[in-house]
């Protein structure tokens, strides 16, 4: 139903929100669904050990956090590309969800932490959709009014060039990636609440579609060009895509298939047009 579709579209919006940011530096995260589920698992360790929601949804943004902020630190400290790094991170967080769950999902989870993800507002109106709302706002802000979004696009055009006119590149690429895991973090609680359950396993594939939805937006992987606004369609045509194949009975195996083509269209779309 159109509840439903609404949101499956807010997950992956709000990971491809941080990964737009990436993008547009002219970096690539394939670890945000790895961390989408280890941030998830982490939290619903503390709330079934403790109870306490905010201390439990606290706990889920920081580890997505966290792990965002390892990943600045290897990329500009320890000098690791973007795709070695967040391709190692992947393993790394996606192994950790897996230990610290023991493989087995987290039940249990009370009404409060289930409003998030199912709840409506005022009966009309989805939290997740208010989430996504709240998220793209401060995003096209940021982006756009701010010296944090003008250093994101400096740095992504050219990166030497940024740093000569004084920006603190390792600094806003720390900023950057930290949100990318951050917005992972928030995603998986809209997750957990939709499901009334915490997978270690949840995520897969997702940076796959947060990365299409970038690219669809019209996000160039060279860097220094993206919307934010652009994103938030993007993913409004993946998820759509996605939901009509599993209207029309499409084996779950053959979506993987179709979103890697999105990816690869939209690549070498934005490659046609830089030809042009």
């Amino acid at each position: 139903n159109l509840f439903e579709i609404t949101l499956q579209t807010a997950v992956i919006a709000i990971i491809a929100a941080g990964e737009t940011l990436v993008i547009i530096s002219g970096g690539i995260d394939l670890s945000v669904g790895a961390v989408f589920a280890c941030a998830a698992v982490v939290g619903g360790v503390v709330f079934t050990a403790t109870g306490n929601l905010a201390l439990s949804l606290a706990t889920t943004l920081g580890t997505g956090a966290l792990l965002g902020f390892t990943n600045g630190l290897l990329i500009t400290r320890v000098r690791v590309p973007p795709f070695i790094a967040t391709l190692g991170m992947m393993g790394i967080a996606r192994g950790l969800a897996l230990i610290i769950s023991g493989g087995i999902p987290i039940y249990n989870l009370n009404d409060q932490y289930k409003f998030i993800g199912q709840g409506k507002i005022f009966d009309v109106i989805p939290v997740p959709t208010i989430i996504v709302v709240v998220v793209f706002a401060l995003g096209y802000f940021v982006m756009n009014y701010t010296r944090f979004g003008r250093f994101v696009y400096a740095i992504g055009s050219n990166a030497e060039a940024a740093r000569l006119s004084g920006i603190n590149v390792p600094l806003v690429l720390l900023g950057i990636y930290t949100l990318s895991g951050l917005l992972s973090g928030l995603a998986s609680i809209i997750e957990a609440g939709r499901l009334a359950t915490i997978q270690p396993a949840g995520g897969n594939g997702y940076e796959l579609l947060a990365i299409g939805a970038v690219l669809i937006g019209g996000a160039s992987t060279l860097g220094g060009e993206g919307s934010i606004l652009a994103t938030l369609v993007g993913a409004l045509l993946v998820t759509t895509i996605r939901n009509g194949l599993n209207i029309l009975g499409v084996n779950a195996f053959w979506q993987y298939v179709v979103n890697g083509m999105v990816i690869i269209g939209a690549v070498a779309i934005d490659q046609y047009r830089r030809r042009r």
